[in-house]
């Protein structure tokens, strides 16, 4: 089984910042790599726990994911696009 999540990754100081907002985990690295994979390793950690307590069911269902494609898990909405806007005020 899969799930499909999204992936923000800014700069903050001198390190890069990875974060997922559908399951509001984030990490971070001293390279755009090594915040991808430490997220992806934060994402897991999680998963695994809930698994282990026995809440992952509700965890996924609490944050909105179904089945998207056979064994393809992914929220109800997805993320089209992700552009700053800046506005006068």
């Amino acid at each position: 089984m899969k799930i499909r999540l999204t992936e923000e990754i800014w700069k903050e100081g001198n390190m890069y910042v990875s974060y997922c907002p559908e399951l509001d985990i984030a990490s971070c690295g001293e390279s755009v790599e090594q915040a991808k994979k430490n997220l992806k390793e934060a994402i897991l950690i999680n998963i695994e726990e809930t698994k282990k307590m026995g809440t992952f069911d509700c965890f996924l269902q609490e944050a909105g994911f179904e089945e998207f494609q056979k064994n393809v898990l992914s929220l109800r909405k997805e993320l089209i696009g992700f552009t700053p806007v800046e506005i006068g005020i």
